[in-house]
């Protein structure tokens, strides 16, 4: 008698589509700027995490076809061996500055940086503590790193001391592990905070910026500009392919820690540089943050503006954000898919967001700073002729 070792894969995705979790693509033609087209309709963008409306900027293409003129499409190698270019270094050194530190490092993406940064700076015989609501790629990270990992609730600081109290003196490193944004919520965590207790326990603080950077802060420095922490040693990564329109992963912070970084970071030293176009990218992307400051003024304000006419709405359960993701918690997963479909049909492409992605459904909406008044308005009074209502949780 035969078998299918391959057979539980038929049951998996009958598992996923009676729970309704199952996914699929949905195809976006043309730029993605504050419409597009998904799937042959126009629609106006909700769903993307182009916050300043850079991704199809004309300079970025430009600065991309320069760069490919100059050095081809590819690095073709790791940078410690042949994939180094004159445009790395300069990319690092403009993140450097907008984040107000020694020295920056570039990788192909953001999950590579939190991946091979975590495993670099601790191993078995560390702690992590680390936020319930972290980007998968830090929790990725943390497990691969072979450090213990304890998790505290999203963001409460009263259990992350007392794991702390608990558990710090056996381990001789340790690490608090944080996103910035939160990218499923919109909130904050408390940095101050959570600087303040790690300098208790001799402990490092790993912030991941991926939609602080270009986003928060005077100069679009990040949650750490706006929280008032640019003096304070810590790790910081992030991305280039949310509010700069590109694609790479970075890691800023101490000249020693970059160095230290490029010495011992798997996901750095065995994989190919970042494209040349890319690193182009995103660095024209920051010197336009730094010219036009004006996107991250009408960023908020669109953010803001959003936020205050879904609180005018009935029966909307608005989960807790001081960023452009703005949040609206659904009962279910069948309901929230319902209310993107209905979006859809409206005009508005918005994220249906459900578990195992995140604990609660969810409408995810993200705002950019290219979004008009009657955008947002169109998206509202899509959202209010949603049935069947409420889409509010039941209470108990």
């Amino acid at each position: 008698m035969t078998t299918n070792p391959y057979g539980w894969l038929t049951k998996s995705l009958q598992t996923l589509r009676r729970a309704n979790w199952h996914r699929q693509v949905q195809t976006i033609d043309g730029k993605g700027g504050a419409t597009i087209s998904v799937d042959g309709r126009v629609c106006r963008n909700f769903a993307s995490n182009n916050y300043l409306g850079l991704a199809g900027d004309p300079r970025l293409a430009a600065a991309a076809t320069a760069a490919i003129a100059t050095y081809g499409t590819g690095s073709t190698g790791s940078r410690l061996l042949s994939g180094h270019r004159p445009i790395h270094r300069k990319l690092e050194q403009a993140i450097a500055q907008l984040k107000g530190t020694e020295d920056a490092i570039v990788f192909s993406s953001g999950y590579l940086a939190n991946l091979g940064t975590l495993a670099a700076l601790v191993d078995h015989r560390d702690l992590i503590v680390a936020d319930q609501y972290n980007h998968s790629s830090l929790q990725m990270g943390a497990r691969l790193s072979g450090a213990t990992v304890v998790i505290y609730d999203h963001n409460n600081l009263d259990q992350l001391q007392h794991h702390l109290a608990e558990q710090r003196s056996q381990y001789r490193r340790c690490m608090i592990v944080t996103d910035s944004v939160f990218s499923m919520d919109g909130d904050l965590c408390p940095l101050p905070e959570i600087l303040a207790i790690a300098n208790q326990w001799d402990a490092m603080v790993m912030v991941d910026e991926a939609h602080g950077t270009g986003v928060l802060g005077e100069t679009g420095g990040g949650a750490v500009e706006y929280l008032g922490c640019r003096q304070q040693t810590m790790v910081q990564a992030g991305t280039l392919s949310k509010a700069l329109g590109s694609l790479g992963g970075y890691v800023t912070g101490s000249a020693e820690l970059i160095d230290f970084l490029r010495n011992r970071t798997a996901t750095w030293i065995y994989t190919t540089g970042l494209s040349p176009a890319d690193a182009a990218a995103a660095k024209a992307a920051i010197a336009i943050l730094s010219e036009e400051p004006e996107r991250l003024t009408q960023l908020n304000k669109n953010a803001t503006y959003l936020r205050q006419r879904l609180d005018k709405l009935p029966n909307i359960h608005l989960l807790p954000s001081e960023s452009p993701i703005v949040c609206i918690q659904v009962k279910d997963a069948a309901t929230v898919l319902a209310l993107g479909q209905h979006l859809k049909q409206q005009g508005i492409f918005a994220s249906a967001v459900r578990p195992p992605t995140v604990p609660t459904s969810r409408l995810r909406m993200t705002v950019m700073a290219t979004h008009t008044q009657e955008d947002i308005e169109r998206l509202v009074m899509a959202i209010a002729s949603f049935t069947p209502n409420p889409l509010a949780l039941p209470t108990s």
